[in-house]
């Protein structure tokens, strides 16, 4: 084994949850008769206290709980995690998390229900030296093969379709440089094409054309805020499922039983 890659298993590291509510009523939170998702109960725990488990298990010395409900904030406390106040949306709740928490720190969020130790720690092996920042992606065939029936949002590009995961890695203080470019193009995360328009008309006629890879682009958003991005790819399909709707909480809690 690489000496890089055991000191990334090895090591402690902190962890953010974000289970901040975008304001309104939830309607998976609703469907499962809670007052918030990141409380939602599945396999005999919530889903909050299953990615508190996860992260400690994998390494985290110190896991904080981005929350605006006072209910979830109860809650984070009694699993033993500090409780940040969530800011308003998940870019600005990760800026608060790195200048409190500082980096190297791993993100995550409160409706990862199948999160599992071993992902985080291969995750953090996996993550290139010298990056400032990661993000874990699954390619849509690996999501196939192992999370068969889930419907997620891919990413097309020339080496393939992906979706999140989830999971980051600010690896650096220079990751608050891409939590600002992540401000910018929050809002546009399901419509691939208007965060590859801020790359200029060249790099966009290529994504349209199917030539630009994900790495690729990646590298180029990354260098348009000076930080060093990377891709890392998931092993495991079920590491892009969280619960973003009914049927998500319907499937994962099929396989928690």
């Amino acid at each position: 084994m690489a000496r890089d890659a055991y000191i990334a298993r090895t090591m402690s590291f902190n962890a953010l949850v974000l289970a901040g509510s975008r304001g309104g009523a939830d309607p998976v939170a609703d469907y499962a008769g809670v007052s918030d998702k990141a409380l939602i109960p599945i396999g005999g725990e919530t889903m909050l206290a299953h990615v508190v488990a996860a992260l400690r298990e994998a390494g985290a010395a110190r896991i904080a709980v981005s929350a605006s409900g006072d209910a979830v904030k109860v809650h984070a406390t009694a699993l033993g995690a500090e409780v940040l106040e969530a800011a308003g949306g998940p870019s600005l709740s990760t800026r608060q998390g790195l200048d409190q928490l500082g980096a190297p720190l791993l993100v995550t969020t409160a409706d990862h229900a199948l999160l599992e130790p071993q992902w985080v720690r291969q995750f953090l092996d996996d993550v290139p030296p010298g990056a400032d920042v990661a993000a874990l992606l699954a390619r849509r065939e690996t999501i196939e093969r192992d999370a068969a029936g889930t419907r997620r949002t891919y990413l097309r590009f020339a080496d393939g379709e992906w979706s999140g995961c989830n999971l980051f890695h600010l690896a650096t203080p220079a990751a608050g440089a891409a939590i600002d470019l992540w401000q910018t193009v929050e809002r546009d995360r399901k419509r691939p094409w208007r965060i590859v328009r801020r790359l200029g008309a060249g790099m966009l006629l290529r994504y349209v054309t199917g030539r630009l890879s994900l790495a690729e682009a990646l590298a180029r958003l990354g260098a348009a805020c000076g930080v060093r991005a990377s891709v890392v790819e998931a092993r495991d399909g079920l590491a892009a499922v969280d619960v973003d709707k009914p049927a998500d909480l319907d499937f994962v809690r099929a396989l928690r039983r």
